[in-house]
């Protein structure tokens, strides 16, 4: 899969942001306790979303489901000035109910529906296993109003560059060039040959 540049500068502060928030000093889980109380941090933090999105985002970590894969693959491929609008998402994204009452909030906010779009594509590349092995992205979505315990599992595994199937990788991506051609003719764009 192709991303812009914003996507890949983004994505390694987000990784960080949120394994920053995982543990304290002493190794203890305690990302569900921190992920708590940055959501009740949202008025304040709401001021962050252009100068560093990444960091707000955050608070809606395990907020996201991912219905339309294929369409937040097109957005990952996009710089900002290119991004559709939110209300464009609402089939390919779903908030969870508290997710969705803190982008109430963001959206009210002049460059909401920019911040919520790039929080959605920041999920979306925290969960998405590096392999997509069959089956445990569909898991990892299921689990994600738990704080994505299984998705940080599965990204310690990529981030520690165990050994998975180029093949499969590459299959993989070819279903979804496939599947984003789809979504985006299906959008009433030409499809590229």
């Amino acid at each position: 899969m192709s991303m812009s540049s914003f996507f890949r500068n983004l994505r390694s502060a987000y990784q960080a942001e949120i394994d920053d928030l995982s543990t304290d000093s002493e190794g203890r889980d305690v990302l569900r306790h921190r992920l708590a109380e940055k959501r009740s941090q949202m008025a304040f933090l709401r001021q962050m979303i252009e100068i560093n999105p990444e960091m707000v985002a955050a608070a809606f970590h395990g907020g996201f489901h991912f219905e339309q894969p294929a369409a937040i693959e097109h957005v990952l491929t996009l710089e900002p000035e290119d991004f559709p609008e939110w209300d464009s998402l609402a089939d390919a994204v779903q908030l969870t109910p508290w997710a969705e009452e803190l982008a109430d909030g963001v959206l009210q906010e002049p460059k909401g529906e920019w911040f919520m779009t790039v929080a959605a594509a920041l999920e979306y590349l925290l969960q998405r296993p590096s392999s997509h092995h069959h089956g445990h992205g569909d898991e990892a979505h299921e689990q994600g109003s738990d704080e994505t315990a299984h998705g940080k599992t599965q990204r310690r595994d990529q981030d520690h560059g165990h050994d998975f199937d180029a093949d499969d990788d590459h299959h993989h991506d070819v279903d979804h060039d496939e599947a984003s051609a789809n979504w985006l003719e299906g959008q009433g764009f030409d499809r590229k040959e």
